[in-house]
């Protein structure tokens, strides 16, 4: 047991000197953690889209459409930006990216409302963000229910107040937003994003690592334990052990200081955050440990990793709901950790959920715990083999020249 543990601080303290050698290391494990959900959150900051610029198209000149085209100017998500005589100019205008909507308003249609016709108002949205669609859709549809109901009650004729506002609004609806008060982008996608920062991350620093290693042959401390069984176990819980703690404090950072510092939803208390965290960090270092095999040289993980980032968000079921995707592409996101890790993180932070309710994610990221162990395991002992035997070749190349070196000078002394 004491050789044991000893072989365990060996490697940690092994892959300690390497990742404080090697710069690129450091920036995955330590300023990209710190550096990169700041940007995402600053950006996400306002939660919300306010002031779209849009166009008016207002061939009516009535009180009427000016007081709508001055409601929606009103409103705290539409910016009336230019007033234009034409389609074709509000047209251009959206194509130069100078607004994002168009309102476009008929010249019958004061005639229309006086003759107590139904009367229309079209708006034209820039689909580039749905965002965009919603502030200009949405307010041009609160901005007409408020004017019907005003004409509902010209045309009643009531007597009470009472009257009025039942001839308005026979059916009242109360909105309350549930785990998502402010109902902003940032509450919404960033939780996930910063599970998924802690998993790409150690992929991107354990595989810069890897590909560093067999660029330069650098298997030396892979060769005195190769002859032992246990010996790779000792390597994969050093290293282990050392991104666990480097990630506890990252972890830590991104799911404590983040929210709390943009004012996220935080629902988690330290049972649930630890209880999902654990399990996933652990994950996602034996992951990125039996992932780091495929890397050959250091610019292959980068690649690997730009590739799968969107997918996986997508595939997680926080951005798409998981029951609309393709039962393949729900069977293919298994593999990955951060699949149950931001599906139990945004349930118990965001929803305030126990770990009892995430029972099947937290069941699920101990068996991958379990089984990318023995995976990196396998894979290591697989590189402990390679390491072997090139040290081995090494050392006959090395009598070879001395048996040559030996030669020649016998020679010469005849």
């Amino acid at each position: 047991m004491k050789n044991r543990i000893r072989m365990i601080c060996e490697v940690w303290h092994n892959e300690l000197k390497y990742t404080l050698r090697d710069q690129g290391v450091l920036i995955f494990f330590i300023l990209l953690p710190l550096g990169y959900p700041l940007v995402y959150s600053w950006i996400y900051n306002n939660e919300v889209v306010r002031e779209v610029p849009v166009a008016v198209v207002d061939n009516s000149r009535s009180s009427g459409s000016r007081a709508f085209v001055q409601q929606c100017d009103a409103s705290p998500d539409v910016r009336v930006a230019a007033r234009v005589a034409s389609m074709d100019e509000a047209k251009l205008l959206m194509s130069k990216g100078e607004v994002y909507g168009i309102y476009y308003i008929p010249s019958d249609f004061a005639l229309r409302l006086s003759r107590m016709e139904q009367t229309t108002v079209s708006v034209y949205c820039s689909m580039s963000l749905m965002l965009y669609y919603k502030a200009v859709f949405q307010t041009a549809s609160n901005v007409a229910s408020a004017m019907n109901g005003r004409l509902q009650i010209a045309l009643a004729g009531n007597q009470t107040a009472r009257e009025d506002e039942l001839t308005a609004h026979p059916l009242t609806i109360d909105e309350v937003p549930v785990f998502n008060p402010t109902g902003g982008y940032g509450n919404f996608i960033l939780p996930g994003v910063l599970i998924l920062i802690i998993q790409q991350s150690l992929v991107l620093g354990v595989g810069l690592a890897a590909g560093t290693a067999r660029e330069r042959n650098n298997y030396g401390f892979l060769v005195p334990l190769t002859r032992r069984s246990r010996g790779v176990g000792c390597i994969v819980a050093g290293k282990a052990l050392f991104y666990l703690m480097v990630y506890a404090v990252m972890g830590s950072y991104l799911t404590i200081v983040v929210p709390r510092l943009f004012h996220f939803v935080t629902l988690a208390g330290w049972r649930e955050l630890l209880g999902v965290l654990l399990p996933f960090t652990l994950a996602s270092i034996f992951f990125a440990m039996t992932i780091s095999c495929l890397v050959r040289y250091r610019e292959n993980v980068l690649l690997l990793v730009v590739f799968f980032s969107v997918p996986l968000l997508f595939m997680s079921g926080v951005s798409w709901p998981q029951s609309d995707i393709p039962v393949f592409w729900q069977s293919f996101s298994w593999l990955f950790p951060s699949t149950f890790g931001i599906r139990a993180f945004v349930r118990t932070n965001s929803m305030g959920a126990t770990l009892n309710d995430v029972a099947t994610e937290y069941v699920a990221l101990w068996i991958q715990v379990a089984v990318y162990g023995l995976l990196a395991c396998a894979v290591y002992r697989y590189q402990a083999a390679v390491a072997h035997r090139y040290a081995l070749g090494r050392i006959r190349a090395l009598r070879r020249k001395r048996e040559v070196r030996a030669r020649f000078k016998a020679r010469a002394k005849l």
